[in-house]
């Protein structure tokens, strides 16, 4: 009895989402031979799910909808992984990402097909209006044929609370937004120019003083000083790296996805780049504890095919994977000295299989932390 006992103490829950229409929560439990992955709750929300934002406290998770007659959910999760959509309203279609801001009372989301930015008060209801739908632009198409238009892909929020962020494809922008805490609003104070081609995708701050970006077209990860001046947010670049082992080229088709810190490591996920055919791969950098400087020390099999989500639990010794060409959820070991990826220690598939380039297959993983 024992052993099963501090198997169901030490099991935790993974949520997961398809473009299928589909949110599910997985156990993963310790066993004597390792882990094994099983089926907790599923909630049917319709439309492609393409993201999920967990506010723990609460236990609710909040759905974007990156199909064109758009959508934003929010669902409550039972410790247990039983799943329930709480509140559901529409929304501009093409959604890829959102975050919660303002002590947890609002949301905003992007969407990459439509260049818009948008907000709203919370809790969601089936009238919820959005607080703001901003159209965003540019000034000409930039040198990549995908850069025909702005394409928002990511919502961060700074350490202070106070600025959103906004990496955008299209236009090779960093959007920086101050936050109005009586309102909710965003208000545009400063842009971020990449060069030509970088296309700037997802962004995760270390710290208060230190943001790394994964730069989708460009597959690099730039690393910038934050300082906060005249109201607004300022970035200053400092370097900038591949994501293949010695600095050489990506192969053709590459594209660098998700991109998280733990400690003093960073790890960056390559999509489409088959480093350990057919799987893709992570690569995992050591951060200077004084600066931040970046150096890439091992790059490792996601499992799967274009990891476009990951996610380093808590503890950091683990790391769940959602691989969504071939829609499998995988969990491999984390060397918390090292920041090392190790080896897989469990998978299950989820769903239909997606295609690349496509909006379908796995689209989300999370932990329930």
């Amino acid at each position: 009895m024992l052993p099963a006992l501090l198997d169901a103490v030490c099991a935790i829950n993974i949520f997961v989402s398809h473009y299928q229409g589909t949110v599910q929560s997985l156990t993963l439990t310790p066993t004597s031979g390792g882990y094994t992955l099983t089926t907790n709750g599923t909630v049917t929300i319709g439309g492609q799910p393409s993201w999920l934002t967990f506010d723990s406290a609460n236990r609710v998770l909040y759905v974007s909808d990156e199909g064109n007659n758009g959508s934003l959910t929010s669902v409550t999760a039972a410790t247990d992984g039983g799943l329930k959509q709480l509140g559901h309203c529409s929304a501009p279609g093409g959604a890829v990402a959102n975050v919660l801001y303002g002590n947890k009372g609002y949301v905003a989301s992007v969407h990459y097909g439509s260049s818009l930015l948008t907000t709203y008060k919370l809790p969601l209801f089936s009238s919820t209006q959005t607080l703001q739908n901003t159209k965003l632009t540019q000034s000409a198409k930039g040198p990549n044929p995908r850069q025909d238009a702005p394409h928002p892909h990511q919502t961060v929020v700074d350490p202070t609370g106070n600025f959103l962020l906004v990496p955008d494809l299209g236009a090779d922008l960093i959007r920086i937004n101050s936050i109005d805490s009586s309102s909710g609003k965003l208000n545009s104070c400063g842009n971020f120019v990449e060069a030509g081609g970088t296309g700037p995708r997802h962004a995760v701050f270390w710290g208060d003083k230190t943001l790394f970006v994964a730069n989708e077209l460009a597959n690099t990860v730039h690393r910038f000083s934050v300082a906060y001046s005249g109201g607004c947010l300022a970035l200053t670049k400092e370097q900038n790296l591949n994501t293949m082992t010695g600095g050489k080229s990506a192969p053709s088709g590459t594209k660098v996805g998700e991109v998280h810190v733990h400690d003093n490591f960073l790890i960056v996920s390559n999509r489409r780049d088959r480093s350990f055919s057919p799987n893709d791969s992570l690569a995992t950098f050591s951060l200077d504890a004084s600066t931040g400087a970046m150096t890439l020390t091992g790059v490792t099999s996601s499992g799967g095919t274009y990891p476009r989500t990951f996610q380093i639990n808590k503890a950091g010794d683990l790391v769940v994977i959602g691989d969504q060409t071939t829609a499998n959820v995988v969990v491999v070991n984390r060397d918390i000295t090292t920041g090392l990826l190790g080896s897989q220690v469990a998978s299950m598939r989820i769903g239909t299989v997606g295609q690349a380039e496509s909006d379908n297959g796995l689209s989300a993983v999370l932990w329930d932390e």
